[in-house]
This record gives structure tokens, sequence and C-alpha cells, in this order.
């Protein structure tokens, strides 16, 4: 039997995806797993990387504020759908059902966080009450790093952390300034479902969400700094 040739058209358009996707990962990816970070940051040991010892890799962000920590860790303390959201695009995070709305100022009642309280991601009554984490670390104007429910446990049990973490770690810089590290590290053994998710949807969905919540924090907290 005769082989059917590809069609031009159809050879041209594989070609682009494969350079696209080549482009996507020499370039693109690497650049973004590290938006705002120095070499020093990525390879620093921070808060809440001892909780899963063998992530099978870790993204990390971050921004200066021309504010002090103490101006910053306000709005990280009040994250949470059911506190002042995440500071990103919430038309996006409402198009999958998270119900947020983000605050624009600091409200008292939300500034105090422990250690064990739940993070909400979207209402209970979404996505089986399953879009929460655990806050694992919190260390005013310092860390606050998150952990998932099964890993709550665990730590609970005195045993390391499997699956995936999220923290913010605020470190002063320079005079009324701070550095703020948002550090995701990814779960220790993901299979290949997981990876495959990750490289092709959640990986670049984090950066473009996250990098957002930093824009967003750095606006509000200096904003805040200025003299009144």
């Amino acid at each position: 039997m005769l082989e059917k040739k590809q069609s031009p058209v159809s050879v041209a358009a594989s070609a682009v995806i494969g350079a696209a996707g080549l482009a996507y990962f020499l370039f693109a990816r690497p650049w973004h797993l590290r938006w705002g970070a120095t070499d020093e940051e990525l390879a620093a040991s921070l808060p809440g990387d001892g909780i899963c010892p063998n992530a099978a890799g870790q993204v990390t962000h971050a921004i200066t504020i021309e504010a002090p920590p103490e101006k910053v860790w306000p709005w990280i303390v009040q994250i949470g759908q059911d506190r002042g959201g995440f500071y990103s695009y919430t038309i996006l995070e409402n198009m999958v059902g998270c119900e947020m709305r983000n605050a624009d100022h600091i409200v008292p009642e939300w500034q105090n966080r422990a250690v064990g309280d739940t993070v909400w991601f979207a209402t209970p009554t979404h996505f089986d009450g399953e879009a929460r984490m655990i806050a694992a670390v919190v260390e005013p104007q310092r860390a606050l790093v998150l952990a998932t429910p099964a890993d709550w446990e665990r730590i609970k049990a005195g045993v390391h952390g499997e699956e995936t973490t999220w923290g913010f770690i605020l470190k002063p810089f320079g005079k009324g300034k701070t550095r703020l590290i948002a550090r995701s590290r990814k779960d220790a053994r993901p299979g290949l479902w997981k990876n495959t998710a990750n490289y092709t949807f959640w990986e670049p969905a984090h950066f473009i969400m996250e990098r957002k919540m930093l824009l967003t924090i750095k606006h509000l907290a200096e904003r805040d700094a200025l003299p009144s």
C-alpha cells in the first residue's frame, strides 16, 4: 500500500508546533520558573523547604517592594477565599467557581493566622471541599507556608510531607524595602500524568496568576507605605 503523504500545510503546522514547544522548554519555561529571583534566592534554603525535602522540583518567584516587611505582611496573612482573596485575576478564578473577591485594604479581623488554619482557595461547597491548604509555617513579618491537608496530617505524625507546598517569604532589603519571595515545591513522586499536567498547564497557569498576585501586593503595600 502507498503511504499517504502529509500535506504541506500539515507539515508546516507540525514544524511550527514543534518549534514553539522547543522554544517554550528552552527559553520561556526556565524564565518563568525563576521570574524575578536572583541566583542566591534560587539556591537559598527557605522556611517550609523541609516539609517535603524530596520534592521533585521547585518554582521561585520574587519581587522587590518599596515598603518594609511590616507593611507587606498584613497583605500576606489575610490571603484566602474567605478573607482577602489572592490579589490575582478574579475573573479567571471565578470562571472555575472559586467565588473570589480580592481585597484592596487591610481588614483587622483577618490579621490573625495560626499554624493549622485552613486557607481556602474556593468555598467549602465547591470541589468537594478540597480546594484548600493548611498554614504549616506562620512567622509574622517573615514567612507563611501552606501545605496540603494530607501533608499536614503527616507533619502532625512527625514524618516528612510528600506533596506540594506554597510559601511566601519576606526579607528586609536595604532601607525600608522588602524582597517578597514566593516558592512552591512539587510532589516528591508526581508520576507521569501529574508531570504532564504540570508542564503543559499548571506551571504556566501558576506563573500567570502568581505574577499578578506579587505585582498587586507590591502596589498595595507601596501605596500604604506612602506618607499620608
